[in-house]
């Protein structure tokens, strides 16, 4: 089985980048959203997709801007160059604080609507 690459498809926002890649990305990697994913088959929770993007390889999970920093070298060129950096120190700490900057903003960037918001720590979204 190749990578998968697991998203929100209740935010607008994370469906318009899901079909970014889809459209001008040649990965491997499945991309699903988390809503219609096998997420106990996966090996991850259902609060560990909500919080971040994932990236589920036979290697391990990665997550947030590591998931990022995968699908990129999975990619190819022009892509792949800017994953290796990403994994990087201080690149990769950079990453992580942007990665977290978007995803706690998502509802307010194009595409977002309220459905995009993150629960504030120590609640779970109701589904």
């Amino acid at each position: 089985m190749g990578p998968v690459l697991v998203f929100d498809g209740d935010c607008g926002f994370c469906t318009m980048c899901a079909r970014f890649i889809q459209r001008r990305m040649r990965t491997r990697a499945r991309i699903t959203a988390w809503q219609f994913a096998d997420l106990d088959g996966l090996g991850v929770t259902r609060e560990r997709a909500q919080y971040e993007l994932l990236w589920i390889s036979e290697s391990g999970v990665y997550g947030g801007a590591q998931a990022v920093a995968k699908l990129l070298i999975d990619a190819g060129l022009p892509w792949s160059p800017l994953g290796l950096v990403l994994r990087l120190p201080p690149m990769r700490w950079l990453g992580h604080g942007l990665y977290r900057l978007t995803a706690n903003n998502r509802s307010r960037l194009p595409g977002g609507t309220p459905a995009c918001a993150l629960p504030r720590d120590g609640q779970t979204l109701q589904r």
